[in-house]
């Protein structure tokens, strides 16, 4: 099978004086993830590497650059989901670590639970020789000022969430093996101790790696009123049909559906022609 690679940068209307760093940052993620597959490298991996593309990058709201809650700090939520074996790995309110999903994964390799939570996580995290980075180090300036709004009292938390979200991808490899990762800073000036949504197995990682997945309560969570959030979204896909995979193809979806079913759709399109044959 012809491995292929979706990849989104977050829920959200794009901000004009941001959109050539989103659009950048996405097709490196996809290219970081497609590479590892050409080379036959799982579809796990490759998911897990193109988050980690997006957690690096402050442009987006995961890893460095992540939203601050109430206190002004990060704290953060990932998932990733094996579809050969629906083995599944989560952390949330994690503190502290520049790459959530790479402990996701440890949590699903290394341990028997599933998801493990805030000073639990941590623990787990040095138990497992994960470098521990000052917390100040995953701010940005951008995410300052934004923390700094939100604390007055005409604040409007909604508006300033506009262009952020949940960062992920999906992948089929070549031994038709599925896979998906999800991290996520969560939202403004979020009460300590949040979990969000992306962290939950039968709300986030279920519905990526299964047709029938929904999108449960994530917009009434992120925006209470006015929903602006979940009208558009930026997803970039690399499929191996492009002759010489240096070309990215971007889709801006402006319908209200879920980022991740444009992302399982476009994934699963990309095969039709060659397994209309095959039961599914």
């Amino acid at each position: 099978m012809k491995p292929v690679i979706v990849v989104h940068g977050g829920a959200g209307v794009i901000v004009k004086e941001y959109e050539e760093r989103y659009r950048s940052g996405v097709k490196r993620a996809a290219l970081k993830g497609y590479d590892l597959l050409k080379q036959g490298g799982s579809a796990l991996t490759a998911v897990e590497e193109a988050v980690v593309v997006m957690e690096d990058d402050s442009n987006f709201n995961a890893g460095y650059g992540s939203v601050l809650n109430e206190e002004g700090e990060v704290e953060m939520d990932a998932i990733i989901m094996d579809g050969k074996n629906l083995a599944t790995g989560a952390v949330s309110a994690v503190r502290c670590i520049a790459n959530p999903i790479k402990l996701a994964r440890l949590v699903m390799e290394k341990t028997d639970h599933v998801l493990l939570t805030a000073n639990g996580a941590a623990l787990f995290a040095k138990a497992q020789g994960v470098p521990e980075v000052p917390g100040e180090k995953l701010i940005t300036e951008r995410s300052k000022e934004r923390w700094r709004k939100n604390i007055e009292s005409n604040s409007n938390p909604v508006a300033t969430q506009v262009g952020l979200g949940t960062v992920g991808a999906v992948a089929i490899d070549s031994e038709g093996n599925l896979a998906c990762a999800t991290s996520t800073g969560g939202i403004s000036n979020k009460m300590v101790g949040r979990v969000g949504d992306s962290a939950c197995v039968v709300s986030d990682a279920a519905r990526m790696t299964t047709p029938s997945g929904s999108r449960s309560r994530h917009s009434l969570d992120n925006a209470h009123s006015g929903n602006p959030l979940n009208t558009a979204w930026t997803t970039t896909y690399l499929h191996s049909p492009l002759p010489d995979f240096g070309k990215a193809s971007f889709t801006l979806s402006l319908q209200p559906v879920p980022a991740m079913a444009v992302m399982l759709i476009t994934l699963l399109v990309q095969h039709l022609p060659q397994d209309t044959g095959k039961a599914s």
